[in-house]
């Protein structure tokens, strides 16, 4: 069981409909309409939805044809990472602004670290509103907001007054918060955990505290040890300014889903050259490969295979992901392939950084 470290400042940011909103920011004629990112009425899965289409239950990783029964209105956008990723960094500049403590989860979310910030403001949630306003002015999109004083609970309260609102948790209120909280509403805790925690009687936050930790270490292994302590708000992780890549993949849909390893083959090459590319952008290798397979009845298969070396080279990566798709017969047509490399070299030294106290 961890130890109760003194409160941190923790801001956690989060785009509001990040690549939908990019959308309808370069296309005035898209504003105000529903709207998916990716995918097609015939193919596909939606990877953002903009608010519009999220009140007909379009979300993200439905089908296109799903998606598209859903909201007969619905508009199909192609992505532009590179231009997500453009918006990001003028986001994250604005960041940096405040503290170097930023820890990017993915383009559109980040939690910052504002304990000392570079304004000397010691209000977080001042500071938490200054940043939402001025990628409004600077950039044209709205961004929602939670802070609090862990990594934890500023994620649960980003969500709370989405879009563009914030949600400060104060040190005492936290334990309040969280025993308040439906189980559901928990970060880390999915749709089967939340299930079987049903089944034990839990369904808020006083619920799994009420459990022993020999409790849910038995009925959720390792991983009751973390719900023990984060709904006693004890959650130490820091904010990592240079978080480890731990994986690097690329994937494709394809239009038409394919039926023989040969052309099976030839799109894995295809592939592995995005997959080439990125490693060699950020000098990575590493020693599992893993070969992802969707089928066309949605289902989905993935097969590894970890090497006693790290490797880079795509001719390597090819030739163990051929006796990977090979290893067995494929049960149906295939829709996705997709290729990871994990096992980095990334993976190699961990930081420790010592926390201490300030007023929130």
């Amino acid at each position: 069981m961890l130890e109760l470290i003194p409160n941190r400042k923790i801001i956690h940011i989060d785009m509001d409909a990040f690549y939908a909103s990019v959308e309808q920011l370069d296309n005035p004629e898209l504003r105000g309409k529903p709207i998916a990112v990716g995918g097609s009425e015939n193919r596909g899965v939606v990877a953002a939805a903009s608010y519009e289409a999220r009140k007909f239950g379009v979300r993200s990783a439905l089908s296109g044809v799903m998606a598209k029964k859903n909201c007969p209105e619905l508009i199909f956008v192609p992505p532009r990472f590179e231009r997500y990723k453009e918006i990001s960094n003028q986001i994250h500049a604005i960041f940096k602004e405040y503290t170097d403590l930023v820890e990017p989860l993915s383009l559109d979310e980040a939690y910052l670290d504002v304990t000392h910030n570079k304004k000397g403001n010691p209000s977080a949630s001042q500071l938490a509103e200054e940043i939402r306003l001025r990628i409004f002015n600077e950039v044209g999109l709205t961004a929602s907001a939670g802070i609090s004083v862990n990594k934890f609970v500023a994620k649960i309260a980003s969500d709370y007054n989405k879009p563009n609102g914030q949600k400060t948790v104060n040190p005492e209120e936290v334990i309040g918060f969280l025993e308040k909280l439906p189980i559901r509403k928990f970060y880390g805790v999915g749709k089967v955990t939340t299930e079987k925690m049903y089944q034990l009687g839990i369904f808020t936050g006083v619920e799994l505290k009420s459990k022993s930790l020999e409790f849910l270490e038995k009925h959720f292994g390792k991983s009751g040890g973390f719900y023990y302590n984060v709904v006693r708000g004890i959650h130490n992780s820091e904010v990592k300014s240079n978080r480890i890549t731990k994986s690097v993949a690329a994937e494709h849909t394809f239009d038409v889903n394919l039926s023989s390893e040969v052309f099976m083959m030839e799109e894995l090459e295809i592939i592995a050259n995005t997959l080439d590319k990125r490693l060699k952008k950020h000098n990575i290798s590493g020693k599992t490969v893993t070969l992802k397979i969707k089928f066309s009845d949605f289902t989905q298969q993935t097969r590894s295979k970890t090497l006693p070396y790290f490797i880079a080279d795509k001719g390597l990566i090819l030739e163990t992901v051929k006796e990977l798709l090979y290893q067995e017969r494929m049960k149906d047509s295939v829709r996705l392939l997709g290729i990871s490399l994990n096992n980095l070299n990334t993976e190699v030294k961990k930081a420790v950084i010592v926390q201490l106290k300030f007023d929130f």
